[in-house]
């Protein structure tokens, strides 16, 4: 318990130095349904492994819609990890989520590299509806 109430209150000092906080991974490992109403978060990234089967596996489909149902009704902003597919996109975009990564949208790069990937694929990203 103690441990807890010193990460709320890092986190919290953090939020007020304007810095955003984010649970990542959420589904997997210790994340806990707990940790969102403990912890003073702003933002919720599901785990790839929720987003890999979508869509069309009815189950992957429930499970999303309820995290990303789940993460709005707390306040939180969304991300799935590990886009891959348009299809997979297209189904979270769908559903309201709020932000995405993957490789369908990037790939890793070196920061010396961001700049001019950002203005090639500014027509991309608006093609995606980013």
């Amino acid at each position: 318990m103690e441990s807890q109430q010193q990460a709320c209150a890092v986190l919290a000092q953090l939020q007020a130095m304007g810095v955003v906080t984010a649970v990542d991974d959420f589904g997997t490992g210790y994340s806990s349904l707990a940790y969102l109403r403990a912890l003073p978060i702003d933002h919720l990234k599901i785990d790839r492994a929720f987003i890999k089967d979508l869509p069309g596996d009815d189950d992957a489909e429930a499970v999303a819609r309820g995290i990303i149902d789940l993460g709005h009704a707390l306040g939180f902003r969304i991300t799935a990890e590990g886009i891959e597919t348009q299809a997979q996109y297209e189904f979270l975009r769908n559903v309201g989520c709020d932000q995405g990564q993957g490789f369908l949208l990037g790939r890793p790069m070196p920061a010396s590299v961001l700049e001019r990937w950002l203005a090639d694929h500014q027509t991309k990203g608006r093609s995606l509806g980013l």
